[in-house]
């Protein structure tokens, strides 16, 4: 019996993970492993997981760190962290992609080389941890990353519009494929944990009709693809036709598929729902926002049940979270975990609850900001981050955490 067919709940944490050290003008590095000073505590936030009382970690690894050259590998770093989950009873769920590639492959997710690069990492890892990292994700939120380095040219490697999107797609999902066939090549134990965005939709849709329509089927799209269930008739492919993707792409997809033990879907109840309004137009982009509208448990439950009844998995709700304060927080924990704890009551085959993440975390806009770190910073953690005068980021347990514990370990 795998981990996901006993019936039992798992509560998880996360470390935020997020690796984009390439920059252009204008631009810094964002490594929250760096500006959480994760590289400099993470003994300590490991060990802060662990008195969490949460089971299963996600967390990332740095794959522009670990091979900082094509096929010179340095593992001093991630051989230390993993032999601490191990001393410390943590089940690791590695992503093996959080957003970043490595400073050496140019053009990142369009370079035709990609795929077989990113297999070649997976592979390595695989071999070298193998029987001890047992759970991996190819690539965390896959559409968010087609988004944001396909079609808003935000991140690298800076493609725009539809054209753009379909050119990061074609990379980012023959990449998940070939990472996840050579980690179970190296380690036919180890299961698939696929992490996908949730994005909603709410207000005046009929006046956005067409819109509205592409996004609701986009939510879906890069699953479908790595599955292998994008036919002829997927509402989709006149879209992916016209912007690039040829017949021989899509025989591909068919014929070269990833298929995920679990599905993961992060949710979170101040951002995943957008808002369309009569006589506005907005891309939904990072400078052109729509709207978000505070959904709530009504909200979490709906994306669940949607991915469970698609894809016929277990669902994993792999990233939820509140910014705001310690109370706030509470309040929607206790919400979120009583949706979940409803949901598996009916039927549906809830496997895990994550809370994102472990400790406070910086904001994506640091990128392109020019303040130090702190000014960006998101209470959404267990435990907060406090600037000290020698410029150390204190770890400081909260409310949050006595509640999270009392959930994770409620029998």
């Amino acid at each position: 019996m795998r981990w996901f067919e006993d019936g039992r709940l798992r509560f998880a944490v996360g470390v935020e993970d997020t690796f984009i050290p390439q920059t252009r003008p204008g631009e810094r590095p964002l490594d929250e492993y760096d500006l959480m000073q994760h590289y400099r505590f993470w003994r300590e936030d490991l060990e802060h997981c662990a008195e969490s009382g949460g089971e299963m970690v996600r967390w990332g690894i740095p794959w522009y760190r670990i091979e900082p050259e094509p096929g010179v590998w340095d593992w001093t770093w991630l051989d230390e962290v993993v032999d601490a989950f191990d001393a410390l009873g943590l089940d690791l769920v590695a992503d093996l992609m959080h957003y970043g590639t490595p400073l050496w492959l140019e053009d990142q997710f369009v370079n035709p080389e990609y795929p077989a690069r990113v297999a070649g990492y997976a592979a390595a890892v695989a071999e070298r941890y193998r029987g001890r990292i047992r759970h991996y994700t190819p690539l965390n939120e896959p559409l968010l990353t087609v988004m944001y380095c396909g079609e808003f040219g935000q991140w690298p490697p800076y493609r725009t519009g539809d054209r753009g999107f379909v050119d990061v797609l074609r990379g980012v999902t023959r990449g998940i494929v070939t990472a996840q066939q050579a980690v179970a090549d190296a380690d036919p134990d180890a299961d698939f944990v696929h992490v996908e965005a949730s994005f909603r939709f709410t207000g005046d849709t009929a006046a956005h009709r067409e819109v509205h329509e592409h996004l609701l089927h986009r939510r879906f799209l890069i699953q479908d693809l790595v599955m292998g269930r994008v036919d002829d008739d997927h509402p989709l492919v006149p879209y992916l036709r016209e912007h690039g993707f040829t017949t021989e792409d899509l025989e591909w997809a068919r014929t070269h598929t990833a298929q995920p033990d679990v599905v993961g879907v992060n949710y979170y109840p101040q951002h995943s729902t957008e808002l369309f309004e009569r006589g506005v137009t907005l891309s939904g982009g990072p400078r052109d926002l729509r709207p978000r509208v505070n959904a709530g448990a009504d909200g979490l439950k709906d994306v669940l049940v949607s991915f469970a009844e698609r894809y016929g998995r277990p669902v994993f709700l792999s990233e939820t979270s509140y910014t705001g304060t310690a109370e706030e927080r509470i309040a929607w924990m206790n919400e979120s975990a009583a949706a979940v704890d409803e949901l598996r009551a009916t039927g549906v085959d809830v496997v895990g609850y994550t809370w994102w993440c472990i400790t406070d975390m910086i904001e994506w806009s640091y990128r392109t900001g020019d303040g130090s770190p702190m000014d960006y910073v998101l209470t959404m953690g267990l435990w907060s981050l406090h600037e000290e005068a020698d410029g150390s980021l204190r770890r400081t347990r909260t409310a949050v955490a006595d509640e999270f514990r009392r959930l994770a370990t409620r029998g």
